[in-house]
């Protein structure tokens, strides 16, 4: 039977020991090379001409997106299957309009890792749920949008409550430990959030938050 030949792109070396270790249990994958930034993943596949690359999105030197669509344009043949810790759809959709064939987060158990090698390899298409969800959401925002719709209701749901919270005064940081998540990720919900509601200084971010009833004083 012919092995399903992967790439493990990732900067944290932990990462691709773990995915590695997982992806042992498969019988029809085969790990054949690592990298850690996608400079060395063009070469990885040159090298190795490796059926689906398993491509983080933040890493030094080059990150996973522009390697994606080098990936994707120098070497038809060969699948990307997006795997990051981030499934918003401003994620999401960059990296498949980059030429990825699929989009799978870290948090995933390892029967839909091995799914999502498989079906991109089969020449399908695949989405981890939350990534799906993402992108229905981004929809709905954008339909609201065009609708002429309440601001508030561009944002979702996290990004709400990354809102409350900043208009309560907590920091990046005390958010990102009641959220479970990393301060930049944090401060990119701040961004995205700011951005939708055309707010650029934390003042009216609060002003906002009053006026819609987010917050209360």
């Amino acid at each position: 039977m012919k092995k399903i030949r992967v790439l493990i792109v990732d900067d944290h070396t932990l990462v691709r020991d773990g995915i590695k270790a997982l992806l042992a249990l498969a019988t029809d994958i085969e790990v054949v090379g690592e990298a850690a930034n996608g400079m060395e993943a063009l070469e990885k596949v040159k090298e190795f001409v490796p059926d689906v690359v398993l491509m983080d999105l933040a890493m030094p030197i080059m990150g996973g997106l522009e390697a994606t669509r080098r990936i994707r344009k120098e070497f038809i043949g060969t699948k990307v299957l997006a795997l990051t810790q981030y499934d918003d759809a401003d994620y999401v959709v960059p990296v498949i309009e980059a030429g990825a064939q699929g989009f799978i987060t870290k948090m995933s158990a390892f029967s839909e890792l091995a799914t999502a090698i498989q079906a991109v390899y089969s020449g399908e298409s695949y989405l981890s749920p939350s990534a799906a969800t993402a992108l229905v959401e981004e929809f709905q925002v954008k339909r609201s949008a065009e609708g002429g719709k309440d601001p508030y209701q561009q944002l979702t749901n996290r990004e709400r409550e990354v809102l409350k919270l900043l208009a309560e005064g907590y920091t990046a940081r005390e958010i990102a430990d009641m959220l479970v998540v990393s301060p930049k990720t944090v401060e990119w919900y701040r961004t995205s959030l700011m951005k939708k509601l055309n707010i650029h200084n934390k003042t009216d971010l609060i002003k906002f938050a009053i006026r819609k009833r987010v917050i209360t004083i």
